[in-house]
């Protein structure tokens, strides 16, 4: 692995702050614990009763009055009610205050792939049952994706470049990687970001099911999603929301602060194949993995780490596979966190990104829940049962959405 500090190469971009909210527990510590204790959480949900498939991975405890504020159920869909704490979190955890930065030189990122599909839900039954007159004069605001990075420029006082970046599944790394671009260009000095994601609605879930998708472990809904698993049958929705701070490192070096991690590489492809599913064999995201390791000075075989999309659907679990296979062999320690907090959708690739880290940090791979029995046509070194002690010098995050989006991310330690 080469020195990626080269005179006149791009500047190095350090995560100085973190946050969590998933159905593993609210905070970065509590998720953390729960991922690594490896136990689903995914359990019937009465949002979504009488449906085919009512399972789901819910954050647990989450209030909004307490989380966020007591006028939070007024303002905000619950994708943005799952964002607040996760920044507020990354921002104290940086050792920022809002109060004495310069606002135009801190921007927002922030990935998610529906909207408020939840508040569209709720006013939409009103206007059948009320007519028009019942419907909230918030409603645009609530659904509208844009406005979770708006109400966290308010929340912050953050009047940089505002944005949300919608790549389905792969919003969240998206994002992370176009807030990589804004401090490298000198766009901003402190970017937000991350992704969140509320999908836990019927319309959505239904959608879902009616692809094939979702796992039908109904009856059993903790052992229903099993990355890589021979077994697997499709993924349990879930929810939640990551948030990272990112920095220049010289600047973070310069005001005295902590650095969990570098992200020291970024990239991004089409699959131009096909809707929903990706191509067989993986070109796209072999090359996006090499680009991305190119840019962090790295090669194949300094990855020590592989945080996997793996979303416990046949397909895609064995396309990533040939992925991992062809360009790190079995030394690769692989996990996917979707066995614990279900698919979070355009939140999972910022969630993963906050683990990648933590991982890093602790030099700790996290288990894969649910993989009791491994795929042998799939060949890789899935972590499972237990966490894996390892040191982590280069890990790389996949991320793959609808319409053959990928992207991924490469970090490294401080």
């Amino acid at each position: 692995m080469r020195d990626p500090r080269e005179p006149g190469g791009p500047p190095e971009i350090a995560v100085t702050g973190i946050g969590l909210v998933t159905p593993a527990g609210i905070g970065a510590a509590a998720s953390w614990e729960g991922v690594c204790r490896g136990r689903s959480a995914a359990a019937r949900d009465p949002r979504l009763a009488d449906l085919p498939v009512d399972i789901a991975c819910a954050v647990p405890g989450f209030s909004p009055a307490e989380h966020v504020g007591r006028r939070s159920a007024l303002m905000h869909d619950r994708h943005v009610q799952l964002a607040i704490p996760a920044a507020r979190e990354a921002v104290a955890d940086a050792a920022l205050d809002p109060a004495t930065w310069d606002g135009a030189r801190v921007g927002v990122v922030i990935g998610n792939g529906s909207g408020g599909y939840s508040s569209a839900t709720r006013q939409h039954e009103r206007l059948l049952a009320e007519g028009p007159r019942a419907v909230s004069a918030l409603v645009i605001p609530l659904i509208v994706p844009n406005m979770v990075a708006g109400h966290l420029a308010m929340e912050f006082g953050a009047t940089g470049p505002n944005l949300v970046t919608a790549t389905a599944c792969a919003s969240g790394a998206t994002a992370i990687g176009t807030a990589m671009r804004l401090l490298q260009r000198g766009d901003c000095d402190v970017v937000l970001t991350g992704g969140t994601e509320a999908p836990v609605t019927p319309l959505l879930v239904a959608g879902f099911a009616q692809m094939g998708a979702l796992s039908r472990r109904v009856a059993d809904p903790a052992a229903a999603s099993r990355p890589f698993d021979a077994a697997r049958d499709g993924f349990v929705i879930g929810e939640g929301s990551a948030v990272l701070v990112l920095e220049r490192a010289a600047d973070a070096r310069a005001r005295g602060a902590r650095t969990r991690a570098r992200l020291a590489g970024y990239g991004a492809s089409a699959d131009a194949h096909h809707m929903t599913a990706p191509d067989p064999e993986g070109t796209q995201v072999s090359r996006t993995v090499r680009a991305a390791l190119a840019e962090a000075g790295a090669e194949p075989a300094d990855v020590a780490h592989v945080n996997a999309h793996g979303t416990s659907t046949p397909l895609n679990d064995a396309v990533e596979a040939r992925v991992v296979r062809g360009l790190f062999g079995g030394d690769a320690a692989v996990t996917s966190a979707k066995g614990v907090v279900g698919h979070t959708l355009g939140a999972a690739g910022a969630i993963e990104a906050v683990l990648t880290v933590l991982a890093i940090e602790r030099g700790t791979v996290p288990p894969t829940a649910n993989h009791d029995r491994p795929d042998p046509d799939l060949g890789i070194d899935v972590v499972a049962g237990a966490p894996r002690r390892r040191a982590i010098e280069v890990a790389v995050s996949h991320s793959f959405g609808f319409g053959g989006q990928n992207a991924v991310l490469v970090f490294t330690g401080a």
